[in-house]
């Protein structure tokens, strides 16, 4: 059975468009595949611009193949570029801070005192020591940072 009408005339340029209107769509909605897709189609247009003759039957195939392993193939990249885990201190900026070394701007006085952490002044909670001494960050509990003297070395 002969296929008739579009099908029947599909051309290379019509990959290229089809990769041009799913990079449209991953631009109005990120994150998604719809890139891969797009690439797949453009490789598929490229592919048919000097294979001409064939048939829309080898080129949706072509289409199907090459969409497939470029999803599969970054989400198995994405997979072991970025870990199977999401970070544990995302959205935690005083779990960040843990081993960091800083100076007291205010003197722990009772437990606690403050920290400058780049432009940010902390709440921190350790032993009592003179403004300036260098601690370490050991922990956070909320916006107050827990802190020991640093061991100079």
């Amino acid at each position: 059975m002969e296929a008739s009408g579009f099908l029947a005339n599909i051309e290379f340029w019509h990959w290229l468009i089809l990769a041009a209107i799913l990079a449209a769509i991953e631009i109005v909605a990120p994150g998604v595949f719809f890139i891969w897709l797009g690439g797949a189609a453009a490789v598929t247009g490229i592919i048919f611009f000097f294979v001409t003759g064939t048939g829309w039957e080898i080129q949706g195939l072509v289409f199907a193949v090459l969409a497939a392993l470029s999803v599969v193939g970054w989400h198995r990249f994405q997979r072991v570029t970025m870990g199977d885990e999401p970070s544990t201190t995302l959205n935690r900026r005083g779990a960040q801070l843990v081993g960091r070394v800083v100076a007291l701007s205010e003197p722990i006085v009772n437990g606690r005192g403050a920290a400058k952490v780049g432009d940010t002044i902390w709440r921190v909670e350790g032993q009592d020591m003179p403004a300036g001494s260098k601690v370490v960050v050991t922990g956070a509990d909320g916006t107050v940072l827990k802190v020991e003297a640093a061991t100079s070395s």
